[in-house]
Formats: structure tokens, sequence, C-alpha cells
């Protein structure tokens, strides 16, 4: 990514503590103090499109054009957007032609994108997070899908919108992203990327462990990590590490392994508490564990968690990343997970808090109820 970035911020929600006097003091840092400034004019912008979605071409071309044409910018897109036949077979679209195009696991984008515009719903967004394995620009989300609680800004004013980002000096939220390292014994399989290469946002090499070569991959995830049984009628049956620590069996249906952003998704659906993104932490859900006294946990941001197969385990495991790229997990392969150094600066259309809150409420209905009457009589008592 090109040195055109500065996130004004304050690293955490503590910062260091004060003595004064025998006394020590925290000082609570604001969500809202962190922003997004040019070191110098943004030039370079990636537009993620939803694919296949005839609603989304009008805004799609007017988007472009204004970029290229009233702000000079160079504009990248997913060569595939443009091979959609809707694009592709429709005249309107010929000044188009003028886009950048890459392809995913082919062209590298880390050194060549200022920011990204996403159109579409949450999808994108998580899409846009696995183009980058490492510093990854500004995201700015147009609610433009189904859901949408992660894209905050309405389509109707974008150009007020985008221009005021590029200007500098807006709100942002840094998503924290989880670093996922899988470690899978050597078995012939087909259709398995070389050695050394990128592909969906996997990064693949080899570790030799004593007599036993195992085959490494790693990944950044935005939203969650999920282990499950898969196709089998058995119970899931893995042990959960913490710092080198066994501290539970997950005997049920598997387990996700979230980040506050991925709280409000799958987590919550298995019944797990919602966080806010800028809180540091590790949520662990269980999925229909086998368990009255299992409820899911939150631990710190920065731990080391590494799930495996139980040696009493029945049947394997599966594992998806962000609902992709799910494989096979079998006895001696191993799933270590922390927090990432790089998170997903997320352009806020208020700021951190009120967007969370205002997405709760219009996208979950989260605490929606008919109010309670008031009293009108004493003898209502």
């Amino acid at each position: 990514m090109r040195e055109t970035m500065r996130i004004i911020q304050c690293i955490g929600n503590i910062s260091a503590p004060t003595r004064n006097g025998n006394s020590w003091k925290w000082h609570i840092q604001d969500p809202a103090s962190q922003r997004l400034t040019w070191n110098k004019p943004p030039k370079s912008i990636l537009v993620i499109k939803k694919i296949q979605d005839e609603r989304l071409l009008q805004p799609f071309k007017e988007l472009c054009m204004f970029l290229m044409e009233e702000k000079e910018m160079i504009v990248y897109v997913e060569k595939k957007v443009l091979e959609d036949p809707t694009i592709a077979h429709d005249e309107n679209f010929g000044p188009l032609q003028k886009l950048c195009t890459f392809r995913e696991g082919f062209d590298d984008l880390s050194d060549r994108i200022d920011f990204i515009i996403c159109l579409g719903g949450d999808g994108t967004l998580l899409y846009a997070s696995s183009l980058f394995q490492g510093s990854v620009p500004p995201v700015m989300a147009f609610h433009l899908g189904s859901l949408g609680f992660l894209t905050p800004f309405n389509f109707d004013t974008y150009q007020s919108q985008v221009t005021q980002v590029i200007e500098g000096n807006v709100a942002i939220v840094l998503r924290s992203r989880l670093k996922v390292r899988v470690a899978k014994e050597s078995r012939e399989q087909k259709g398995v990327p070389q050695l050394g290469v990128a592909e969906n946002g996997l990064i693949v090499s080899k570790l030799g462990d004593g007599e036993v070569e195992k085959r490494v991959m790693q990944c950044q995830v935005l939203n969650e990590v999920v282990v499950d049984r898969g196709p089998s009628s058995y119970l899931s049956n893995v042990d959960l590490f913490l710092d080198g620590r066994l501290i539970t069996t997950v005997q049920g249906d598997g387990v996700i392994v979230s980040t506050p952003t991925g709280s409000t998704a799958y987590a919550a659906a298995a019944g797990a508490s919602m966080i806010h993104p800028n809180v540091p932490a590790i949520m662990i859900t269980p999925i229909c564990p086998h368990s009255l006294s299992f409820r899911p946990i939150v631990v710190p941001a920065g731990v080391e968690l590494q799930i495996m197969l139980s040696p009493d385990a029945r049947n394997t495991a599966w594992v998806s990343f962000d609902g992709r790229r799910r494989q096979e997990i079998c006895h001696g392969d191993s799933i270590t997970i922390t927090t990432s150094c790089y998170p997903v600066p997320s352009i806020c259309f208020r700021d951190p808090v009120n967007d969370w809150f205002e997405s709760l409420a219009e996208c979950l209905h989260w605490n929606v109820r008919k109010k309670q009457s008031h009293l009108t009589d004493v003898e209502d008592y």
C-alpha cells in the first residue's frame, strides 16, 4: 500500500498509567478520536462490486465515472466484474474499459491501492479484507446489499461522501483480524496449491517437524474461524488450548473463534454477546455444545489459541475462514489463532459508537419491543 495514509489514533482504549502522588490513574480514550488523514492526496482506488447483481450496475458505473473523470483517480476493479455478461454486453459501459483490472490470487495489490470502496453487502467487505494479507487500505462500504451491518454509507449522496474521504480527516474504526495458521500433515491431494504461492488469501509453505512433514497455510480473517463436524453425524470432539494450556474439550457441533466484528455474525446466532469492534478481544463460542454449562467466553486479544482433534475423536472436523476456503482437519493437524497486527481500517459514517448502535437497531432490531404503557390510575396497581 502506498505511503499516503496516516491514522491519528490511540492504540487501544486505555493508555499507560500516570502516577499522581501515591496513586495511579488510567486515561480512558474516546474511540471517536481515531481519525484518517492523508500525507498526500490518494490517487488509486479499488472498487469492489458484488458479482452478478444487476441492481448494482448503475451505481457501479456512476461511481467509476465520477472517480475517473471528476476526481482523476486510477480505479482498479476485479477482472471478472468486467467479464460479467450484464456489463460486457452493455454499450453504455464502453468508457469503463479504461479501468485497471486484477485477478484474485494472481495479482498483488498491496502497493497499488490507497483506499477501497465496496458496493454491496457485508460480504464485499469480507472479500476486500481477504485480498490483503498484510496492511489493508482504508475501506468505505456502501449499503447496497441485504443486511449491511458493516456498510454504513448510503449511496444516494456518494459524491459528497467520497469527496469528504478524499479530503481526509474522517472518523475510522480499526477492525481487528485474526491471524490463522493451519498445519496439516502432508497427504497426497489433488487440486492443492503449490508451495510458496498464495491462493484465495492462503499462504502455503512446508514445515519439517521431526520425521513428519507438515503443510502450513496462513490467512487473515475478519469475522470468524469456524470448526465444525462437517457431514459426520457424530459430535465434534476437539481440544482447545490457550497459550499452550488445554482449557477445554469442545463436544458438540463445533466452535466459533471470532473477532469483535464477527461477534454480530455467526457468533451472535450461536448465543454469544455482541462486542464493539474497538474492544481488544477474541470470542470463543461453542456451537450446540452437549453441555448445559458451556457458555461463550471472551479472552484478551493477543493470546494464542490452538485447536486440534481430540485423540479419541470419532471423526474428522472441518474448518472455514469467513465462510470460505472450507477444508478437512484430521488427526495430527492443528489450527493456531491469534490477533493479527493488520486490522481493517473501516471508515465511519459518523463515528465508531454511533455507527455501531445504528447498525444494531436497523439491521438486527436490537431490543425492539412494544413499550409498556404508563399507569393512569392508582387503582391499576
